[in-house]
């Protein structure tokens, strides 16, 4: 353990002594010092022991104040800090919790919360849950052990049970011992019994419900499931009317005559009120018509036990793999022989095949072949014409009459000449003497 930094160095106020280097610690500071000690030990390996009855509602609170202590560097007596804590819990070997237990805590500022209906199946066993606390800002961690030791309960179940659903309240609201208490009260006032518990609570996130608009202080809503020892009140009967079960059918408040005495906490929707009744006997089960999309129903599911056997998967690899990939080699070699030993070759053919028929086969392919090869010589050289040629007068290299790109269908037959340049000579037809001579 990390003792305090002033244990270390000491305190100029609590040291006093005769001689140097001779320290002793003042008798209040003794005191405090063991009295730290003593909490930080008797915290960390503290163990708690609860005894909630099986059927009635069991609330534990995980208060912050009492795990602020633990976390490093511990406060002194009246110091105040806030730091953002959560809890995980989970029950003690696996990590998850049980079935019945829930838990809830809105921010890291706030008390977490663990809740739930014990089940009689769970009487006599104890159930440890670990309960671990982390400091967001210092990341430190602190575990404690919550001992829950569920006892049997008188008259259990309670043979008459309703559960209502208030809308103006979220689980953790409900959950406050004073809020609650208000409720059973009013239940109390309307139903009159002689015992009267809170059996169960459940959010209404948890029955499907959709979370509510950050908009006018929307609760998510919470169901309250509540049993007594005597028959319901003729004002919880009520909602059974007809006429309230039309109004309900038509989205609309049912009349109830009590519901005055829960309007000024609690606002209840009664259309989603439900009454059980177990002293009767009647099954309210409907025979299912097994179709399609309905599976036989196969009861409870029992997980294996942690004494099986280890079975030897190599025969069924053999199986799986070696069967098909023997089958995919006979085909291959099927395959092969087909298309490589039985092929009849090019002679055979041409010995079945009529000697017309090979003469126009082979007359079409030499005709193939001579335009394939005529294709390949399509570029030709250009005319004498357009090639250069000397002037008569200068001897200039004279430039082809068009070019390359020059289009040759827009070419006049015969070149404009202009006057100012014309001279004209004319030979006669056997090349000895000019006919005639013009200038202009």
């Amino acid at each position: 353990m990390q003792l305090p930094r002033w244990w270390e160095l000491g305190d100029p106020c609590a040291w006093t002594g005769q001689g140097r280097g001779t320290r002793r610690m003042s008798p209040a500071t003794t005191g405090t010092f063991l009295l730290t000690v003593y909490t930080i030990f008797s915290k960390v390996h503290s163990d708690r022991n609860v005894y909630p009855s099986a059927g009635v509602l069991f609330v534990h609170v995980l208060e912050r104040e009492y795990f602020k202590g633990e976390f490093p560097p511990y406060p002194k007596p009246g110091e105040i800090s806030n730091d953002p804590i959560t809890f995980n819990t989970n029950l003690m070997g696996y990590p998850d919790r049980p079935g019945w237990l829930r838990y809830i805590q809105r921010t890291p500022y706030s008390d977490g919360v663990l809740y739930g209906s014990p089940t009689a199946e769970n009487v006599g066993k104890p159930t440890i849950i670990e309960i671990t606390a982390y400091n967001r800002r210092t990341f430190e961690t602190a575990r404690h052990n919550l001992i829950i030791n569920i006892m049997s309960a008188e008259d259990f179940p309670l043979p008459y049970q309703a559960e209502f659903f208030i809308k103006n309240m979220n689980v953790e609201e409900m959950l406050a011992s004073e809020v609650l208490g208000d409720f059973l009260g009013a239940v109390k006032n309307v139903w009159q019994p002689e015992r009267l518990n809170a059996i169960n609570i459940t959010s209404a996130l948890d029955r499907g419900g959709r979370v509510p608009l950050p908009i006018n202080d929307l609760k998510e809503g919470v169901y309250v499931m509540v049993g007594a020892d005597v028959p319901f009140s003729s004002c919880l009967r009520e909602v059974e009317n007809p006429q309230n079960q039309l109004r309900c059918s038509q989205e609309m408040e049912p009349v109830i005559t009590c519901d005055k005495k829960f309007r000024t906490q609690f606002y209840i929707d009664w259309c989603k009120i439900s009454l059980v009744d177990k002293t009767k006997q009647v099954s309210t089960y409907q025979e299912v018509i097994r179709g399609e999309g309905i599976l036989p129903d196969g009861g409870e599911y029992k997980p294996p036990s942690d004494s099986l056997k280890s079975r030897d998967y190599y025969t069924d690899f053999l199986i799986t793999l070696a069967v098909p990939s023997a089958v995919a080699l006979v085909l291959f070699l099927i395959l092969a022989y087909i298309m490589c030993c039985r092929r009849e070759g090019v002679e055979k053919r041409n010995m079945q095949t009529p000697d017309i028929q090979l003469v126009h086969h082979s007359a079409i392919q030499k005709s193939t072949k001579e335009l394939r090869d005529m294709s390949k010589n399509r570029e030709i050289a250009w005319p004498l014409s357009t090639l250069p040629v000397f002037h008569p007068v200068t001897g200039e290299i004279i430039p082809p009459l068009h070019t390359d790109n020059y289009d040759s269908t827009n070419m006049p037959l015969m070149q404009t000449q202009h006057p100012e340049n014309l001279h004209i000579s004319q030979i006669s037809a056997n090349g000895k003497a000019p006919l005639t001579s013009t200038s202009v």
